[in-house]
């Protein structure tokens, strides 16, 4: 796909399945609507937009964050692993120990495939992530088009998951930690979580999607635990099994933005002595996700 001009900003595909980079534009800066406008519109096309070589402060990171919408706090941290934010806006995400202390959440966790926050009834809509400080090697960010992945169900899936919601857990988060304040152990009726339809509508885009947050633990209503697990698992070995990824390489600078709607995406392993600092903010959205027609 060619890369097109709008103004004094460049949108080049990833050539992926998803994912455009938008260059010529300083995030330090200010940025007017015409030109945001542009940036917005690039990212409800490509679902997932990468800036590079940008030198945010926390306070421009919201500055930015928040012209997409407004911002959700932080979420919950794991139990026993307290870290601290310096804006109640921002996660921090890091593998970096000092004195004994982990500075961020997650560590060096290799994650499964998720959507941020699906356990809330309103989820975020968008999620944005600042390399601070990047590895020089591993540590990539995958993305995966969930559009796509709707798209190329076997039309007797699509039709079995017409009607049905899922259950998200809330009681780890996405490397299989405990969250703080929930117990070990609950039955699927029992558990925490946000229900979600399995098929969404987008609101912008108005496209349906697959909305499956998260496998472990994830329980669609209504059906014995064996049924909703057989489902789970053949709508998550589609998943697997799709071509739809795209992989973010990190460099110091990077700012990357998701759609968190109508995508997932997983971390891949790092070598726990390279320092990796993220800074996360996340945009909430105004409505529940709607199931698709």
């Amino acid at each position: 796909m060619a890369a097109t001009m709008t103004k004094a900003i460049e949108i080049v595909p990833t050539g992926g399945a998803l994912g455009a980079d938008i260059r010529g534009l300083d995030l330090s800066a200010d940025i007017d609507d015409a030109t945001f406008r542009a940036v917005y519109k690039a990212w409800n096309d490509h679902l997932v937009l990468r800036f590079r070589g940008q030198s945010l402060d926390d306070d421009r990171l919201v500055e930015f964050s928040r012209r997409f919408g407004d911002l959700d706090m932080a979420p919950i941290g794991a139990k026993d692993s307290p870290f601290s934010r310096q804006r109640p806006e921002i996660a921090v995400i890091s593998n970096i120990v000092v004195e004994g202390k982990a500075i961020g959440g997650l560590g060096n966790s290799e994650l499964v495939w998720h959507q941020d926050m699906s356990y809330n009834d309103l989820p975020p809509k968008a999620s944005l992530l600042y390399g601070v400080e990047t590895p020089p090697v591993g540590g990539e960010t995958f993305f995966y088009n969930l559009y796509s992945a709707f798209e190329t169900l076997p039309e007797r899936l699509k039709a079995r998951i017409q009607g049905l919601s899922c259950k998200h857990d809330a009681t780890r988060n996405s490397s299989g930690q405990l969250r703080q304040g929930f117990e070990e152990r609950y039955s699927n009726q029992d558990r925490p979580g946000a229900v979600h339809p399995l098929a969404v509508r987008h609101p912008e885009s108005g496209r349906t999607s697959l909305y499956l947050g998260r496998r472990p633990n994830a329980w669609v209503v209504g059906l014995s635990d064996a049924d909703s697990a057989a489902l789970l698992d053949e709508l998550w070995a589609h998943v697997e099994s799709g071509p739809f990824v795209w992989a973010q390489e990190w460099r110091q600078g990077d700012l990357v933005i998701w759609d968190n709607r109508c995508t997932l995406h997983r971390r891949n392993t790092l070598d726990p002595s390279l320092r990796r600092l993220m800074h996360r903010t996340q945009v909430r959205d105004g409505a529940r996700p709607v199931a698709s027609a």
